[in-house]
């Protein structure tokens, strides 16, 4: 039996025993260092530089800066400017949702982070709607998906890390595929809601309480001005944004909407130890991505997918199939981190951009979140809601289709990912 076999067969056999997945790989690397006769050290040496680059301290700034803008008032503000720009529309609070999530994924750069930020507000506002429970759950897990699409994304900076891709490019590269994702999201919420009859008797859309709500909440709109705008504005680098998202979080909070308690601050900082501690996957996960190389299994992937094909359109979504299937059961730091070193030479030799290759790369992810037995936001939205990830899981189906949708129009027009950093930036050599 070939050493790829037997590493390929333990995986498999620790991750179906319900051992936490760091383990599985950390134990699954070990064994294969020891098939091929190299020292141990090589996962002490990983395990040191993959917690050493300073743009990885960017990820939990970013979260802490979410949780703070969420417990310090900013979310609901956000939640009040897009309940009033909205309207009396059929299924107006599930389009609310929607749209609140994409605000304030701007914030939080996390998935699960922006599920419970603004699914905590307005879950119990769709089942005093009428919505049905799963239905409203399943448009906050999808919605809040958005958090790892639109930027600061935690995904992308360690795409960005692992690829060395340009970060700031990642960032921008996501903007219109996250304004398309979340078009799609409202068009499905919409035609469900008209469907089973759901919302559209509030008041109708008047300027007056929408510039009212959204002078109320011009600091909140301001947080992504701020941290993009000086992000892409040259004032500073993604990992200087996060710290100054942090300090506008707690000024805000504490001086401007005086919201922020001493408690409030230190379960935010709580929240963030946890939320962040997924990060020691990188040491197992980014010493196993050395190893393949030595196992030459970007070349294998490659010899083996271009034996089927060599349509680019046709790779991707073999790739794109492939992370799904693997986001069923694996979180997506890990996904990232093991498979861009085997599938990104293959794309890249095929002409398909690392920037849109970590946007697409994303997208796959967040298809994860809404699959079970893992589904992340899934497990956020069930906790909420007080009902079964089974029911939500069944209810998350027509927002998968929309996410597929967007995936496969990312394939066919690669331009929407590309087009606004090289706007910006000029085009990649």
């Amino acid at each position: 039996m070939s050493p790829l076999m037997i590493l390929a067969i333990a995986f498999v056999v620790l991750t179906i025993m319900g051992i936490p997945l760091f383990v599985s790989v950390g134990l699954t690397t070990a064994l294969a260092l020891y098939l091929i006769d190299i020292p141990y050290t090589l996962m002490a040496q990983t395990g040191y530089g993959s917690l050493t680059p300073f743009p990885l301290l960017t990820i939990p700034l970013f979260v802490l800066a979410g949780r703070l803008m969420e417990v310090g008032g900013m979310a609901n503000r956000m939640i009040a400017i897009a309940t009033n720009l909205v309207g009396a529309y059929r299924g107006s609070m599930g389009l609310v949702t929607v749209f609140a999530c994409m605000l304030f994924a701007a914030l939080s750069g996390s998935g699960p982070a922006t599920t419970a930020a603004i699914g905590s507000v307005t879950v119990p506002a769709m089942k005093r709607d009428g919505y049905d429970v799963p239905f409203a759950a399943a448009i906050t897990a999808s919605a809040g998906a958005l958090g790892s699409l639109i930027p600061p994304s935690n995904l992308m900076i360690i795409y960005g890390l692992v690829s060395e891709t340009s970060i700031p490019r990642l960032f921008l590269a996501g903007l219109l595929p996250g304004l398309m994702v979340t078009i799609l999201l409202m068009i499905t919420t919409y035609i469900i809601a008209r469907r089973r009859g759901y919302g559209g008797d509030g008041a109708a859309f008047s300027w007056g309480p929408f510039l009212k709500a959204a002078w109320d909440g011009k600091w909140a709109i301001g947080a992504p001005v701020l941290i993009l705008g000086g992000i892409y504005g040259g004032a500073f680098t993604p990992t200087e944004a996060a710290g100054v998202a942090v300090f506008y979080a707690l000024f805000v909070g504490l001086f401007v909407y005086r919201e922020l308690t001493p408690r409030k601050i230190v379960e935010a900082l709580r929240f963030t130890a946890l939320l962040t501690g997924i990060l020691i996957l990188l040491t197992p996960t980014l010493a196993f991505g050395q190893l393949t190389a030595f196992y030459d299994v970007p070349t294998a992937v490659q010899e083996g997918i271009t034996s089927i094909t060599d349509n680019v359109f046709l790779v991707m979504l073999l790739i794109g199939v492939f992370y799904i299937f693997i986001g069923t059961f694996m979180e997506s730091l890990a996904q990232i981190v093991l498979f861009t070193a085997v599938f990104l030479p293959l794309v890249t030799s095929l002409g398909v951009d690392p920037v849109m290759f970590g946007v697409f790369t994303v997208i796959t992810c967040e298809i994860g979140f809404l699959t079970p037995p893992l589904g992340a936001n899934l497990t956020v939205a069930a906790r909420i809601s007080g009902i079964s990830i089974e029911r939500i899981s069944v209810a998350v189906l027509p927002f998968i289709l929309a996410y597929i949708i967007g995936m496969v129009i990312l394939i066919f027009f690669p331009e929407l990912t590309l087009f606004l950093p090289n706007w910006a930036y000029g085009e990649a050599k």
